[in-house]
């Protein structure tokens, strides 16, 4: 084989479409873009344009603001879901869980902040748990199956 032997496969290179080059071509005179009017002219960008009617994000009021740099990451994590993974052996029972080994095991979000622990599932083992904030029920069944519950200040 040889350089000026290598070709593509057929049809894998599709010729561009020239317009405004003639009746014959099929894409001449108004180059494919209908008749007058703004739109078949060059440089046009309509967006939330309404027929000269005063645009809807104009009518409606503008209020607050949110700052995506201040903004902090909170995510729950239910207890039935901590012991699933206690089960599949990829938390150790004994050892203290806080939000690195959450973090790790996959559970809550890269970026998370502050986790609050929630009492949804199953859970039957004793173990030590560090979180920020906790539903009531979460802490009455941790405590019931003899852990311990640290909540963490942000």
């Amino acid at each position: 084989m040889r350089l000026n032997e290598i070709s593509d496969n057929p049809g894998a290179v599709k010729k561009r479409v020239r317009v405004g080059r003639g009746p014959g071509s099929g894409k001449g005179k108004t180059a494919g873009r209908g008749i007058k009017g703004q739109k078949s002219r060059s440089g046009v960008a309509i967006k939330a344009f309404e027929g000269g009617q005063m645009p809807i994000y104009q009518r409606l009021p503008k209020r607050g603001f949110n700052s995506r740099h201040s903004r902090k990451l909170f995510d729950q994590v239910n207890l039935g879901s901590i012991q699933k993974l206690i089960d599949e052996k990829r938390i150790v029972e004994n050892d203290r869980i806080d939000i690195e080994v959450l973090r790790s095991a996959g559970l809550i979000n890269k970026n998370a902040v502050s986790i609050k622990l929630l009492a949804k599932g199953a859970f039957a083992s004793k173990v030590k748990i560090e979180v920020t904030s906790a539903s009531e029920n979460a802490i009455q069944a941790v405590e019931k199956m003899g852990g311990e519950l640290k909540l963490l200040s942000t």
